[in-house]
């Protein structure tokens, strides 16, 4: 089968904006082509996605990373045993858990001392777990331990070789949506760690930038006219930016990680076309929430351009580190534009990979026209559609 990668390019402005602050609450940068750049990192904009999932799949279909996995399992375990005690199904959950990841799943110390009731056990780290291994979880606690509170009769039910051996398929498998993206690493057994299907990049933008600072005020409603002055006053640092994003989709891992999950033993790509989709649509419209109330900055991409690719992904951050001059009456974008629609075609042609047959582009406003002549100018809905249907062909046997 050959290897099919979609290459995800992105051109967005961002007005006055603070999307993803450093420790000190200042707008991450970073140095490239020997200047200051914007930056946003990648897990902040890799969250965005997740949470733009929300609004794109079914629940059913996504995983959920916390340490609270216990009370997870212990949710559904009361859930399928309503009579059983809150602090039993805690106790059979966490058992299960242990035995299913080989983690420790403990009270942690700070809870402990509390002294507030029975605290819930906890990971030591973040699990991701999809819906599917959670119930899968819940209902083998409940065939161990015969629907009653015995955790010894669980413990000797899991002893056995092939429960212990089920209990770790059950997270090997059924892998949600954000799992086969993302990949999951569990600390305490990496061959249950899961490859992640997508890698991003840390956005950057395409020109130098400064840091500026807002100094505000808030005034006390209940202040007579007598008091004068502010009841608060503070800075926030900012700054605005036409960014470079990037992505690449590596649909074979994803097909991969979702075939042993949600097709089940179905011998259908289905699941894989779903979550594409879902990615490309979620990576291009979704924004780090990052001061997004002091801002507003609800900007959607200039520019989107996709390309299926058979060896390698490629990123074009390069046509980007000579930073890109302000144009005559202002603006990056169509600068920026103009950049990409030079170097890529050198950039293809030198490395024989160019095929503007699989390359789609959605664009708003003249200055994009430079990159008409790179690909099928689509819409959104179109660019995600066509571009899934043909990464997918290529998983067919047939194909």
């Amino acid at each position: 089968m050959p290897r099919t990668i979609l290459d995800i390019h992105i051109l967005q402005t961002v007005p006055p904006s603070n999307l993803n602050r450093d420790d000190t609450g200042s707008p991450k940068t970073a140095v490239y082509g020997g200047v200051r750049r914007a930056r946003v990192s990648s897990q902040a904009w890799k969250r965005a996605t997740r949470a733009a999932f929300h609004s794109l799949l079914d629940p059913s279909e996504l995983g959920v990373r916390t340490k609270k996995v216990a009370e997870a399992v212990a949710d559904r375990l009361s859930a399928l045993e309503p009579e059983l005690p809150k602090s039993a199904a805690l106790e059979l959950a966490a058992e299960t858990l242990r035995t299913a990841t080989g983690s420790k799943i403990e009270v942690p110390a700070r809870k402990a001392k509390d002294g507030e009731g029975k605290p819930a056990p906890e990971s030591s780290y973040l699990m991701f777990l999809s819906g599917r291994q959670l119930n899968g979880l819940a209902e083998l606690a409940i065939e161990g331990s015969k629907g009653t509170d015995d955790v010894k009769l669980l413990k000797d039910f899991l002893k056995a070789k092939e429960n212990k051996a089920r209990a770790r398929q059950l997270v090997d498998s059924k892998h949600s949506v954000d799992i086969a993206l993302f990949g999951r690493m569990v600390a305490d057994a990496a061959d249950l760690n899961v490859d992640a299907a997508t890698q991003v990049a840390h956005a950057l933008s395409v020109h130098t930038i400064d840091i500026e600072s807002d100094y505000y005020t808030a005034v006390d409603d209940k202040n007579s006219d007598s008091e004068s002055g502010a009841g608060m006053i503070g800075t926030v640092d900012f700054n605005s930016a036409t960014l470079y994003r990037y992505a690449a989709l590596d649909v074979n891992t994803l097909h991969h990680n979702l075939g042993t999950g949600l097709q089940e033993d179905k011998p259908t790509t289905a699941p894989t076309r779903r979550a594409v989709e879902a990615f490309l649509e979620g990576f291009v419209t979704s924004l780090p929430t990052g001061k997004i109330n002091s801002f507003g900055n609800h900007t959607l991409p200039a520019v989107v351009m996709v390309k299926l690719r058979t060896k390698r992904p490629i990123s074009f951050v390069s046509s980007f580190e000579r930073p890109v001059p302000q144009g005559d009456t202002g603006g990056f974008l169509h600068a920026s534009c103009a950049r990409l629609a030079k170097e890529v075609p050198d950039l293809e042609k030198a490395y024989g990979v160019a095929d503007s047959e699989k390359t789609w582009i959605m664009r708003v406003g003249e200055d994009t026209e430079p990159l008409a002549g790179l690909g099928s100018t689509v819409t959104l809905d179109e660019l995600i559609k066509a571009a899934a249907t043909a990464a997918i062909v290529r998983l067919e046997p047939s194909a």
